[in-house]
């Protein structure tokens, strides 16, 4: 008897764990969408009059960094009364509500699909609306930014290059796509590319410095500049006395960021060829090592002329933002 009520017990106990795993799920549907796009869920007159000018003004203004002008995001709308189904597993969305609401914005994930990320503005009026824009936009884009780099690098860890070689050195793991190579190994410098056609090629550095090489304050973005070009110079040079350097006429960005849960800076801007005519965009990375006193240089930069550059230097970023150091 005693062992009856065991096996009563727990067939009881199991039952009431499977109800709870069932109550406690959401079965959501794989996401979609092209990297960098925005679905836009706005009423037509909405996308059509001054808050549908003031998200193309926000969303679709021109990229640091680029010799020309390319957006931050693509951008599509769908009309509210459409906005389901497949419509709704967007991966970025931007949820536009106007009603007899109060003035907000919120940030959801998961939503409707799977990973997802949806940014909701609600107001009364088109000036309560295009205000949370404007309040909320350098949050709204930054959440869009690292779902999009989250799946970026979700696709790249789908075939990855053997680096192991460079990781060792450095003191890094890295996610590097398989389309590349290394070109060259200098002690602590390495130079890894990727063509895209015989003359156009994407390009990365990864190579270490002293904390007193990068000071911290106004001369910061002088600081990284001379050490680009410092390195460049003397790592790459080409024919003739040819080399790479930051173009003076295109005064270069620099953000503060966070890689692997480390401070960074991040700088954004063109470099040129000294005697030749080439010249593309760059990104730097100078990722906060204290453990180790240095700096990690993290560069990617792309020569590609007549091809838009926005997505190749996204997929640098998120190369170099899957970074980890050990």
């Amino acid at each position: 008897m005693k062992a009856l009520y065991t096996v009563l017990f727990c067939v009881l106990l199991l039952a009431c764990g499977d109800k709870k795993v069932e109550d406690n799920t959401t079965y959501l549907p794989a996401s979609n969408g092209n990297l960098n796009t925005i679905s836009i869920v706005a009423d037509n007159m909405v996308w059509e009059g001054e808050v549908g000018e003031k998200i193309r003004n926000i969303f679709a203004a021109p990229l640091n960094g680029l010799p020309t002008e390319e957006p931050i995001f693509n951008m599509r709308q769908i009309p509210t009364q459409v906005f389901d189904g497949f419509a709704a597993r967007s991966r970025i969305v931007l949820k536009i509500e106007k009603g007899n609401i109060e003035a907000t914005t919120k940030i959801v994930h998961e939503a409707f699909a799977k990973p997802q990320t949806v940014a909701v503005v609600g107001g009364k009026s088109d000036k309560d609306i295009i205000a949370q824009l404007e309040e909320n936009k350098a949050k709204i884009i930054d959440a869009f930014t690292k779902e999009e780099v989250k799946e970026k690098q979700r696709r790249i860890k789908l075939s990855l290059l053997d680096d192991t070689a460079m990781e060792n050195k450095l003191g890094i793991t890295i996610n590097m796509p398989s389309a590349y190579r290394i070109s060259k190994a200098d002690d602590n410098f390495f130079w890894v590319r990727k063509n895209l056609s015989n003359t156009k090629t994407m390009e990365l550095m990864f190579y270490e410095v002293p904390f007193e090489t990068i000071s911290i304050g106004d001369s910061t973005i002088v600081d990284i500049v001379k050490m680009r070009d410092e390195i460049t110079k003397s790592k790459i040079p080409g024919e003739d006395g040819i080399y790479m350097a930051v173009e003076d006429a295109y005064a270069p960005s620099m953000f503060k960021t966070i890689i692997d849960n480390k401070p960074a800076y991040e700088v954004r801007g063109m470099w040129i060829m000294k005697g030749f005519t080439m010249a593309g965009p760059f990104i730097t990375y100078a990722i906060e090592d204290k453990i180790n006193n240095r700096y990690l240089i993290a560069d990617g930069y792309v020569y590609a002329p007549s091809l838009e550059k926005r997505d190749y230097i996204f997929e640098l970023e998120s190369i170099i933002k899957s970074i980890t150091i050990n």
